[in-house]
């Protein structure tokens, strides 16, 4: 290839970045502007299936990022949670800051609890689902919403495993086909100095991007064991477990595809595509059987397209050095972003400290710009994108596990189903050994 051809490949790869970003941009208008609410008169019934820690979360963020919004349903395995939600958003349905806008909180006769409490929220009337269940359920509910024609915000990741992200994938077609409206909690994607930062580089700020790395380093995170004492209805180990879900790799995936998910995803959206093959280690320093099977620490070689390398870190062990953000490295330049604090292109910053501070929550953001698609009838759907960020994560989780270099299709095409078949409450369910690197096989 010559140098011109090479330049203009590199241009026309530029060219089509930055049309994506700017039809992003276009699409969640409001992350570049002050105002945070969406407009518009067209009632949002909301359904929320996973009444825990995010679910919760995300029940509050949609009272605030519109008018005229109502929560209807709410749905989970565990009847402690669907109860705490209920009363939580039962008082704040009640304050001035929620009923100012015209929402409430309208639960009453649907609230669902068990396996096949998301079939009934999607039944509920809502037209507006939350996914916020652990991440092992989540295609089996996507198809489900997608089936039913209902608009989504699904929490990342979507799923734990190839045969799982098969199904995704197959979703996301659906729903293009129906022009339903998904968006997806990389909530980045709708961080308004994110968006401008992503701009930047895609109109050619640091020049091609070359090399990359990404962290989400940061001490040991939760185990649950230890509380079921208070919940004494949680008798099997299909409970157990499902309480418990971070440390079991069939509901989370491990923590590079539970969390580490959003630095993967930075990256693959700087680089605009997702990587061909993965090299890389992990394992286990706990030995606590409290944090079932999962690994504490992972350190991924990812190959992209034109020989781009990006090396992707996370760990979860006390008492360590830690950092979340991601750089990237390209012909011209190099780039920094963080979470809040720290956006910067060779070393100097891009934002002002009054703009990081008031940039809108991005939490929020993330269902403003959703309903502003479906009031405008602009149909906006992250469903593919998630799903390839979450393959990369899971492609770097089957290299640690394993010890071998793994393809982007030897990922996709995994016949290793982690959702345990025919799955009942009352099941026999042993826990999953710990993966030993050369001797765990790749299925």
């Amino acid at each position: 290839m010559s140098s011109s051809d090479t330049n203009r490949d590199s241009a026309s790869r530029r060219d089509f970045l930055k049309a994506t970003t700017v039809a992003a941009g276009a699409a969640l208008v409001s992350n570049l502007v002050p105002a945070v609410h969406a407009a518009g008169s067209d009632q949002i019934k909301v359904g929320v299936i996973g009444c825990g820690g995010r679910g919760s979360g995300a029940a509050d963020n949609v009272l605030h990022a519109a008018k005229n919004v109502s929560i209807v349903a709410l749905g989970d395995v565990f009847k402690f949670q669907v109860d705490g939600l209920r009363n939580r958003l039962t008082n704040l349905g009640k304050s001035d800051a929620i009923k100012q806008k015209g929402n409430s909180v309208d639960v009453e006769g649907r609230c669902f609890v068990g396996l096949d409490a998301y079939k009934q929220v999607i039944d509920s009337g809502a037209n507006y689902i939350i996914l916020a269940t652990t991440p092992g359920f989540r295609p089996i509910h996507l198809q489900a919403a997608v089936a039913a024609g209902k608009n989504i915000f699904t929490e990342k990741p979507v799923g734990v495993d190839g045969p799982g992200i098969r199904k995704v994938l197959e979703a996301a077609e659906e729903a293009q086909k129906k022009g339903l409206h998904i968006v997806a909690g990389t909530q980045r994607r709708h961080q308004r100095l994110y968006v401008e930062t992503m701009k930047r580089i895609h109109d050619g700020a640091i020049g091609d991007i070359v090399a990359g790395r990404d962290y989400w380093m940061q001490g040991l995170l939760w185990q649950r064991i230890s509380e079921l004492p208070k919940h004494p209805e949680i008798t099997t180990e299909v409970g157990k477990q499902i309480f418990n879900w971070y440390n079991h790799t069939w509901l989370c995936g491990d923590h590079i595809v539970e969390q580490h998910v959003h630095n993967i995803d930075v990256l693959n959206w700087a680089i605009g595509a997702h990587p061909e093959s993965a090299v890389g280690m992990g394992f286990r320093t706990r030995t606590d059987p409290r944090f079932g099977h999962i690994y504490d620490f992972f350190a991924i070689d990812y190959k992209f397209p034109k020989d781009v390398h990006t090396l992707s870190m996370c760990r979860q062990i006390s008492n360590c050095a830690s950092e979340i953000g991601e750089y990237m490295v390209g012909t011209k330049g190099t780039c920094h972003t963080a979470d809040r604090h720290t956006y910067l292109i060779d070393g100097k910053p891009l934002f002002t400290r009054k703009e990081l501070k008031e940039q809108p929550d991005p939490y929020v953001q993330e269902h403003t710009d959703l309903i502003e698609s479906i009031r405008s009838g602009k149909p906006i759907n992250e469903l593919k994108r998630v799903a390839e960020s979450t393959l990369t994560a899971i492609m770097g989780r089957m290299s640690a596990y394993t010890g071998k270099q793994v393809s982007w299709e030897q990922a996709l095409n995994s016949k290793e189903d982690t959702m345990p078949k025919d799955l009942t409450w009352d099941m026999q369910l042993s826990e999953a050994p710990v993966a030993i690197p050369g001797k765990t096989p790749l299925i």
